[in-house]
């Protein structure tokens, strides 16, 4: 049993000041694998004012120093690379390929691409050539509470940590405490890579104790947090007595509109993509809308493809999909199968229940349902699992529609050989993102949605931008 009680409070690992043990438990046994605790009200207080010390020396240390550090937490990281993997696949039940391959390589790709993006950024610059006195200063937003998913950690806490800390914030992380061990490493790396005290704290806890507290808490400027709608509504009404700065990531129902001209791969790749992470990702293509014209096809395809997709251990090599989370996340995914059942979907591929020969450990059944209705539960609420809903739609007007008709907005995905169409779909789509013919985001693309899937954007430039404030500065002397 892995014990790692301690906090990283002003560059020490320290104590809990109340003892409060909780498990965290192995998806793809059910047993508890580690031991944690879970903060209290001093803990939280002792690292935002650890945070709140170390601001104004690391807001005036020089960009290119701040980029420097960047760069020897990604050499630290990458010497952890393994250990991370194995922490990961063992608390959130990726397989440890897939936990090598995109869970631990998304952290290096984020840490890589601020420091590209930090490189070329004009944190201080004139106004412009009309007014030589004038000043934009780009400055740190302050003291910021960073609340990261159990999902893809490592994905999340890089986006946050280091674009806050080469803006020039300093931080408190709060882990999920389903998948904490990863950010525990993460800790490690931070103090190996010889951070300021202070300028990272990390207080484990749940986001009822240590999120809350975070998020109320006066000295705390900003929070960014990635997870559910529901969470970020509570945070947002609890952020808003201080007036903090509030980045939301959250939900989201994926529309993968699927025209009649797609290429031959489109609905394998779409059904393979939500799949994916068990279906534990905000911006998987959960709804499948297929024209009409090749509808019953992509049905059949779909359906052959999610049962050729095989669930297993965590701990095994191999390219099979994994357990969800938790006994919560399992119970929630076989409810809403059962009620897209009920609800007069048609059952093509899965459906309730472990797969066979699996009758221990949080494993479901990937499951394609067809003739489903935007008004159908599954295709309204975010399942967070390996479920797929086949939705069909006659015309490019109706498949936008049907697509923009959710409380979400975060990716929405086009599949077309018409580049005009492609085009016209991507300016009409409701969401921070859309993803077309297969083409993944480039390095340092914004991610992020619009309405309820949140307000904020991470990654690049824009992620930076995320933990800046703007301060217009008249009477500037150059060179002075």
């Amino acid at each position: 049993m892995i014990e790692k009680r301690q906090f990283y409070i002003n560059g020490r690992w320290v104590d809990p000041s109340v003892p409060n043990d909780h498990n965290v438990i192995d998806p793809s046994t059910e047993e508890p694998c580690a031991i944690i605790s879970l903060g209290h009200q001093a803990d939280t207080d002792a690292a935002v004012a650890a945070a709140k010390a170390a601001f104004p020396a690391w807001m005036a240390t020089p960009p290119a120093e701040r980029i420097a550090a960047a760069e020897r937490i990604l050499k630290a990281y990458e010497t952890r690379a393994e250990d991370m993997a194995q922490a990961i696949s063992m608390e959130m039940g990726a397989p440890i390929d897939m936990s090598r391959q995109q869970q631990v390589t998304s952290g290096t790709w984020h840490i890589s691409n601020f420091i590209k993006a930090a490189r070329a950024y004009e944190f201080d610059a004139p106004l412009g050539d009309h007014a030589p006195n004038d000043r934009i200063i780009h400055e740190a937003v302050g003291v910021c509470a960073l609340i990261t998913p159990w999902n893809w950690p490592m994905n999340q806490v890089t986006l946050k940590v280091i674009a806050a800390m080469i803006a020039g914030c300093t931080m408190v992380l709060k882990p999920s405490e389903e998948s904490p061990l990863n950010a525990i490493i993460f800790a490690e790396i931070m103090d190996a890579a010889d951070i300021p005290a202070g300028v990272f704290n990390l207080v484990n806890g749940d986001g009822a104790g240590v999120g809350s507290q975070l998020t109320s808490h006066p000295d705390v400027d900003m929070v960014s947090f990635t997870g559910s709608s529901r969470a970020g509504k509570l945070i947002s009404k609890a952020a808003a007595d201080t007036l903090k700065r509030v980045s939301l990531e959250l939900g989201g129902k994926g529309a993968n509109l699927i025209f009649a001209d797609a290429d031959e791969k489109a609905v394998k790749r779409g059904v393979l993509h939500c799949m994916n992470n068990t279906g534990q990702s905000c911006n998987a293509p959960t709804r499948m809308l297929v024209q009409r014209d090749i509808y019953d096809q992509a049905v059949e395809t779909a359906a052959e493809v999610a049962k050729s997709v095989t669930v297993g251990s965590a701990h095994e090599e191999g390219r099979h999909v994994g357990p969800v989370v938790n006994e919560v996340q399992f119970n929630k995914i076989q409810d809403l199968i059962q009620k897209g059942i009920d609800e007069g979907a048609r059952l093509v591929a899965g459906g309730v229940g472990r797969p066979d020969g699996l009758n221990r450990g949080f494993y479901v059944k990937p499951t394609v349902f067809a003739d489903v209705n935007n008004d159908m539960t599954i295709a309204r609420e975010e399942i967070f699992g390996p479920v797929l809903s086949i939705i069909p739609f006659d015309t490019e007007e109706d498949g936008i529609a049907i697509a923009n008709d959710t409380p979400y907005g975060l990716t929405n995905y086009v599949q077309t050989q018409d580049p005009a169409r492609a085009n016209r779909c991507a300016r009409a789509l409701r969401s921070g993102m859309v993803e077309m013919n297969g083409k993944s985001r480039s390095a340092g693309s914004p991610f992020g949605g619009m309405k309820q899937s949140g307000n904020g954007r991470e990654g690049g430039t824009w992620g930076i931008e995320d933990f800046i404030e703007v301060k217009a500065v008249s009477g500037w002397t150059p060179g002075a």
